[in-house]
């Protein structure tokens, strides 16, 4: 009797699913096409993707070989042509390094690619304080320190990763602009903070031996 209801329950099954079937088979066939679709796209994406980033890869180092030999000309052409069209990653890397090469010829220009680094905010904080420090850099022998100031004070504060440079470079302002009470307040955060690094602290007290040298020429 009990074989007869099992038999009973599968027909009444089979005929459910068959009226499932009738009603969604073409829309799971449908699903099914998507899912195997989207799957596909997807490593074609990432195989596409790796293949950029490995040739973008291979740029960068020939470029880097470029700057290595002395060939500053065709490495900025490099590190330019991967700044504006190579994977984001690489890009950014590009812009610093061709900003590295345009200093050699021309600091004006290499500046501007600095200040469109530290502006964008994708690149991250740490970069935008490097980008920002690398145009201070270039400017501290030749602008006056009031924009040294402007664009380096920010980067002193205690949680900046390039606090340390930064101060340094305002301290070296300040003395070349003859501004000794400057200077050393700068040179007094620098002494006060415990982790400042042993040769940012030799710069700073050479510069303050050649001030004392100075004032008693």
């Amino acid at each position: 009797m009990s074989d007869i209801f099992r038999e009973v329950d599968e027909e009444v099954r089979r005929e459910q699913l068959k009226k499932l079937w009738d009603r969604y088979g073409i829309l799971i066939i449908a699903a099914c096409v998507l899912l195997v679709v989207g799957v596909g796209g997807w490593r074609t994406y990432e195989w596409w993707e790796g293949k950029k980033a490995a040739e973008a890869g291979t740029a960068f180092q020939a470029a880097i070989a470029l700057a290595n030999e002395g060939k500053n000309k065709e490495a900025e052409e490099a590190f330019g042509k991967l700044a504006a069209g190579g994977p984001a990653v690489y890009r950014t890397l590009a812009r610093f390094r061709e900003a590295a090469e345009v200093a050699r010829r021309e600091p004006k220009a290499a500046v501007a690619i600095y200040d469109k680094l530290a502006a964008d905010s994708s690149a991250g904080r740490v970069l935008q304080d490097l980008a920002a420090l690398r145009a201070g850099m270039i400017l501290v022998d030749t602008a006056p320190y009031s924009e040294i100031v402007q664009r380096l004070e920010p980067l002193t504060a205690p949680d900046r990763t390039f606090r340390h440079s930064a101060r340094n470079m305002l301290a070296l302002a300040a003395w070349r602009a003859q501004d000794m009470t400057a200077m050393r307040r700068w040179a007094d955060m620098i002494f006060a903070d415990a982790e400042t690094p042993s040769g940012t602290r030799g710069q700073i007290q050479m510069l303050l031996a050649l001030s004392d040298f100075e004032k008693k020429s």
